[in-house]
């Protein structure tokens, strides 16, 4: 059976530019921005992620809440991403054109709860559901961050999940629902043809 070591990124941020993305080759996706906030209350610093929006969950709450963005509403949210990189890109305007630029480029994988201009109007069974920070990311070196890796924290409570999985590659949205199984924390089983918990593995 194959193994996968998963890297998440966890925090709460601004959501800012929801679009929808029609390349010329390929099918057409949702994508947006996320200003996530990290440091000291006091004096808070800000990391911007260039998301393309995966899961039927993230998608549905990003064409929900689009206008609110549009309006200039203050649209807060708990987040988790996945496969992090950094993109280069050359300005083409302003003082910097022709310079080199980096981007953070992700995937935005999940929503924990959302609050527009203050008020909770979405909130999902996450460490994110009263919209504070997790207690996990209290008191590391002296202050709080917002922002941070998560490798082991499942996307969905296991309990309520199907032990096992079957997916079909003649499914259209095969690839999407494959990548929801691998952030859930589901492993493929060869053998069986089958999407497994590790729990349910185990067992």
């Amino acid at each position: 059976m194959s193994e996968y070591f998963d890297l998440h990124t966890q925090g709460i941020g601004y959501l800012n530019r929801v679009r929808e993305v029609r390349p010329k080759n390929g099918s057409p996706f949702w994508a947006c921005d996320i200003v996530a906030l990290h440091g000291s209350k006091d004096n808070l610093n800000h990391t911007r992620f260039d998301c393309r929006v995966s899961g039927a969950q993230a998608i549905a709450l990003v064409q929900q809440y689009q206008d609110a963005v549009e309006q200039d509403r203050k649209v807060l949210i708990g987040f988790r991403l996945g496969d992090l990189y950094a993109d280069t890109f050359t300005y083409s305007k302003g003082e910097r054109a022709g310079e080199t630029g980096v981007r953070l480029k992700s995937r935005l994988l999940y929503i924990g709860f959302i609050k527009i201009d203050g008020e909770t109007v979405y909130s999902a069974e996450t460490a994110f559901d009263d919209g504070e920070e997790p207690e996990s990311q209290k008191g590391n070196s002296g202050s709080e961050t917002a922002a941070n890796s998560d490798a082991a924290a499942p996307v969905s409570d296991p309990d309520r999940m199907p032990a096992e999985v079957q997916l079909s590659k003649d499914d259209p949205d095969f690839q999407e629902r494959k990548a929801e199984l691998k952030d859930a924390g589901y492993r493929f089983d060869g053998q069986d043809k089958v999407w497994r918990l590790p729990a349910a593995t185990a067992a």
